[in-house]
């Protein structure tokens, strides 16, 4: 379908040349058909009104509308009574035969995909209460290049809402607000590089595409350190020639662990003695289920951890707002580094964050999300019961998605196959493992995403997988 531009008479760039000798009315055809054949004017896009046209190009209406009429004849335009003029069917670029179009996936029953939060649950109406709400009450000054460390009002918020709920060592000064957890842990990379840092450690299983991907990006090698089921192995971590690790202590990433609390300990004690520092990636940390809250890492340590938390899990992925609590002596270069990287992120956006939770609206909006997931979580368990008994299940005290451990001999690409067949999203751990293994075989249940009735229906559809039939 062609662009059907609002306004009046849509813009048109055309070029004549008043000193090339050639009549104007000539250019203005030959413009018009070039734009039409290269395909620049696609079949029924419309044109501006001879009368528009004929004011940008500084000639006469007139002379639009005869060289409008020239090309009608010609096949090119096509005018109707009470209509715009539009480029003429079959006058565009020459097509040749289109292949045909692949065919579109069939719908699955469930998609046990992970990190994705129930979209269907956005509260769009509290947002464009905060966003009007923050339009209506902003300065004019707000609208110019600001503190790359972001919006003040945010940042004030942010610390308080942070104090209060992870028990943060958050100063507004020292708080950066960024675009989502790439760009933050970029940020922080690209700091401590500068400071001679060469080696980031990282979760065994976790991150470690994005992790890897990232050091390089801020010349730094990246080593996997192993977690079990206390968290990540500190006395590892110490043979290691690190002095940044990557981790997430509140629900790691992807088994569902909190960090221990003497492993907390002792991870606080390296970074001293190393003169290290921890970048905590905060997700998660705002739904639990039967278990006690942990605070952030950083409320103990935070001239020695760098937090990054974002509303990607909270609200949404598309927002593509973060914030970084920085230690006193990191400030400065990553607020360099954010200065540099795109001037500050979007203000508006940041404004209407601050006011959704001021309002108390976000507070609202996670209390539903709680009670939503723990009814995705005991549906999930209650189908796995049912269909699939002998199936361990682990992760679950906190987020939207847990470990299921299969016993006897499986093949895990086999197995996601299989389930995609049955019109079932499944997906392996063999992602997160620096080695890529897909033994013991593991599986990553997301529910964040899924209804309750469809975890109930894709369960079923794979229970016989699942029990190794």
């Amino acid at each position: 379908m062609p662009l059907e531009w609002s306004g009046l008479s849509p813009e048109l760039l055309l070029v004549i040349d008043r000193d090339s000798g050639e009549p104007l009315r000539s250019q203005l055809e030959l413009r018009l058909r070039d734009a039409i054949r290269t395909g620049r004017l696609q079949i029924g896009e419309r044109l501006p009104s001879s009368r528009e046209l004929a004011r940008v190009l500084g000639v006469s209406r007139g002379l639009v509308q005869e060289c409008y009429a020239q090309l009608q004849a010609e096949g090119y335009l096509v005018t109707r009574v009470g209509s715009a003029t539009r480029v003429a069917a079959g006058a565009g670029v020459p097509s040749t035969p289109a292949s045909p179009p692949p065919a579109s996936p069939s719908p699955l029953v469930a998609d046990f995909r992970y990190g994705v939060p129930d979209l269907n649950s956005f509260p769009l109406a509290d947002w464009l209460w905060a966003t009007r709400e923050a339009a209506r009450t902003m300065s004019t000054a707000a609208l110019d290049y600001g503190d790359p460390r972001g919006s003040a009002a945010l940042r004030e918020v942010m610390a308080g809402y942070l104090r209060r709920v992870r028990a943060a060592a958050a100063d507004p000064e020292r708080i950066v607000i960024c675009s989502g957890y790439a760009q933050g842990l970029g940020l922080a990379l690209s700091a401590l590089a500068r400071t001679g840092i060469r080696t980031v450690a990282y979760e065994d299983p976790g991150s470690p595409a994005t992790i890897s991907s990232a050091a390089a990006s801020a010349g730094m090698s990246a080593v996997p350190v192993p977690v079990d089921e206390r968290g990540i192995d500190v006395r590892t971590l110490a043979r290691t020639d690190a002095r940044a690790v990557v981790l997430t202590p509140a629900h790691q990433w992807p088994t569902g662990v909190a960090l221990a609390p003497e492993r907390r300990l002792a991870l606080i004690e390296w970074a001293g003695r190393r003169d290290a520092v921890v970048i905590e990636d905060d997700y998660d940390a705002e739904f639990r289920y039967d278990r006690e809250p942990v605070g952030a890492l950083q409320g103990l340590a935070a001239d020695r951890v760098i937090s990054i938390g974002t509303v990607s899990k909270s609200l949404a992925p598309a927002l593509r707002i973060g914030w970084m609590l920085c230690p006193p002596a990191l400030t400065e270069l990553i607020v360099g580094h954010k200065q540099s990287n795109d001037r500050g992120s979007p203000t508006l956006d940041q404004l209407a964050l601050a006011r959704l939770i001021e309002s108390g609206r976000f507070d609202r909006h996670l209390r539903r999300m709680r009670t939503t997931y723990a009814a995705r979580r005991t549906a999930l368990l209650a189908a796995l019961a049912e269909h699939a008994p002998d199936v361990a299940v682990t992760g679950l005290a906190a987020g939207f998605h847990a470990v299921a451990h299969l016993d006897g001999p499986a093949d895990e690409q086999e197995l996601v196959s299989a389930a995609r067949a049955r019109s079932v999203g499944l997906y392996g751990m063999s992602t997160f493992r620096s080695s890529r293994a897909t033994e013991p075989v593991q599986l990553i249940l997301g529910f964040g995403n899924v209804g309750e009735r469809a975890v109930a229906a894709g369960i079923t559809a794979v229970g016989g997988l699942l029990r190794g039939r």
